[in-house]
């Protein structure tokens, strides 16, 4: 036992005894962890953040991907003088994840009433469910007044449709508790996914829409040469409109605009009407040697003309400032082939490559030569053509001048500060305009050929069809044509503006 040299012990004093424990160490607590890892690249850390795991949320992963790299959360990028609903809050990540999730869970009610009305509006659910509707508005626009109803209506049908109705087991004399109103569904449950695919879809559908208006705009904003022209329309029918106000029918005018939607959406004219008039714009109602040479030939030639004044509208609107200030002229291609009588391959009369290669943007379908030369008849190329012949592609109206330059692209030179219209490409005369008539019967030849076809003009491709000396010229080819040869030409025409700049650069 140790003992103090310092210390005065008493002599009646008691020293207690010390017992050693068996542990007086307190044992050390062992933590276990890990060696510091490198931070990921950028391109694993995007790659890592577009896969999606069941314990990330969705709506984090969508903000993650949408949000750039670094924002300030104090960012304020509109401006304005006023406090407005827009700049309310500065732009921050976590308000907009909070407002993205409370958004996606409570804009169910949303999309259910636009399911709705693109059910009523679409017919999806029949004729006589959206002909209910449709009699709903009509009696409204025949009695105007009413529509100051329609919310006590609206009201009073949620209230009738939540009605409470007991059950037959239940007793009558039992009150129970109204039924609390069912939360927003939580984030990644059915109903929320399913709002999420709503709002994509009506993100792309309002793309969409954007994107068909917006070329519109230039022309509303002076961004167009024709800013003027609609202007002065505008004003002209806003002053035509002022003296008949008093004489147009309001009910009647309310009641065409608002049946109009109904009817473009019925299936009758989705499935019939539509797909008809289109076909008689792009020319495809008269086909062959079917009908008769009066109705063959005036309904081609009316579709022709509609077709040609409808592309060079759209031409002119493609037009840039330097082309409206400038002299405008044409100028104009033939193209020939040559028909071989064979087994090969089908007598289709026009490809649409021939058609696309040169920008032309008709489209030819299925070609519209003969019905008297069925496939495997024989083949158009410009291969077939003699050595005789005219070449594949020539300038003069005569056909024997060839063209110089590249003719694949369609292309020759002009004469000194002459170019090419650069928003348009070559057209193909429809009309056949070019075609002298000739002096022959034509009682004689419809009757020697039976397919009553006119003596002149064009196809519906623009194909001139003559014989093998490149004489009488028609739309359709003659039967007895097949045994000795038989041609074809067909017009194409390009305009071209005078620039004197290029004069003063040669």
């Amino acid at each position: 036992m140790s003992t103090f040299d310092y210390v005065d012990i008493p002599p009646d004093a008691i020293r207690l005894q010390s017992y050693p424990a068996s542990n007086p160490v307190r044992p050390f607590t062992k933590i276990s962890t890990s060696l510091p890892s490198c931070s990921p690249t950028p391109a694993a850390a995007a790659a890592g953040s577009t896969t999606f795991s069941p314990t990330k949320s969705l709506s984090t992963l969508l903000l993650n991907t949408s949000f750039p790299a670094s924002i300030p959360t104090s960012a304020s990028p509109r401006k304005s003088s006023t406090a407005l609903l827009s700049t309310r809050d500065p732009l921050s990540i976590p308000i907009t994840t909070v407002n993205f999730r409370r958004f996606v869970a409570r804009v169910g009610p949303v999309f259910w009433l636009q399911d709705r009305v693109e059910e009523v509006l679409m017919w999806r659910c029949g004729s006589k469910y959206t002909g209910v509707w449709i009699a709903s508005y009509a009696f409204l626009c025949y009695f105007p007044r009413m529509v100051l109803l329609v919310p006590h209506v609206i009201l009073a049908a949620i209230m009738l449709y939540t009605y409470p109705t007991p059950s037959p087991s239940e007793p009558i004399s039992t009150k129970n508790p109204p039924a609390p109103i069912a939360p927003p569904p939580p984030e990644g449950s059915v109903d929320w996914q399913a709002n999420l695919q709503a709002i994509q879809n009506l993100m792309g559908a309002f793309s969409d829409g954007y994107d068909l208006l917006s070329p519109l705009a230039p022309h509303l904003i002076h961004r167009s040469t024709h800013t003027s022209l609609v202007l002065t329309l505008i004003l002209l029918s806003f002053l035509f409109l002022l003296p008949v106000l008093p004489l147009i029918p309001l009910r009647l005018l309310f009641f065409v605009l608002g049946v109009s939607p109904f009817i473009w959406t019925h299936p009758v004219t989705q499935v019939r009407i539509l797909p008809l008039l289109k076909a008689a714009v792009n020319g495809g109602i008269v086909k062959g040697g079917n009908a008769s040479a009066t109705l063959t030939g005036m309904t081609s030639s009316k579709y022709a003309a509609i077709r040609i004044k409808l592309r060079r509208w759209i031409d002119d609107d493609r037009l840039d400032d330097k082309h409206w200030g400038a002299e405008m002229r044409e100028v104009e291609l033939w193209e020939n082939e040559r028909w071989t009588p064979g087994p090969s391959s089908s007598s289709s009369f026009a490809t649409q490559d021939d058609l696309d290669a040169v920008g032309s943007g008709f489209d030819v379908g299925d070609g519209s030569g003969s019905a008297l030369l069925g496939a495997g008849a024989g083949t158009w190329s410009k291969t077939n053509l003699r050595p005789a012949d005219r070449a594949p592609w020539t300038r003069a109206r005569d056909g024997w001048s060839g063209v110089g330059g590249e003719v694949s692209n369609l292309t020759f030179s002009l004469a000194l500060g002459w170019a090419f219209v650069e928003t348009e490409g070559w057209r193909p005369d429809a009309l056949g305009s070019w075609v002298s008539t000739v002096s022959v019967s034509v009682s004689n030849s419809c009757s020697a050929s039976g397919n009553g076809d006119p003596v002149s003009g064009a196809d519906d491709n623009g194909w001139v069809y003559t014989n093998d000396a490149w004489a009488d010229p028609r739309r359709i080819p003659l039967e007895a044509w097949k045994a000795s040869g038989m041609t074809r030409r067909r017009r194409w025409v390009r305009r071209v503006y005078f620039d004197p700049a290029l004069i003063e650069s040669a």
